[in-house]
């Protein structure tokens, strides 16, 4: 149990690096720390990231960085809208809504 503890916090790591060699090499060696452990969900969990590792990689480079900050104000605005719009089907038509809301104020 301690060593699934270290391992899953070890991998916390893997989101601080800045370059993508980087967190590249240190998932190969985090997955190879796995070899003689016997935990099959950390296999399958290793198996998935690699599966996966493209659009990892792209989180890892400093222009794709968001603040969650933003993210999170974004998304409240959208649920206003959707409420505000209760009752309209067309997903277009709350894209657009969307879009417009983003727009500076002429």
């Amino acid at each position: 149990m301690n060593t699934a503890y270290i391992l899953k916090e070890e991998f916390g790591q893997l989101w601080d690096y800045e370059r993508e060699g980087w967190a590249r090499r240190f998932f190969e060696n985090w997955r190879t720390s796995l070899k003689w452990q016997r935990l099959k969900p950390y296999e399958k969990f290793a198996k998935m990231i690699d599966r996966h590792w493209d659009g990892i990689a792209a989180y890892c480079k400093p222009e794709n960085k968001v603040a969650l900050g933003f993210v999170e104000g974004m998304n409240n605005k959208i649920r206003v809208m959707q409420r505000r719009s209760y009752g309209l089907r067309d997903e277009e038509y709350l894209r657009l809504k969307v879009l417009t809301c983003m727009l500076d104020p002429i």
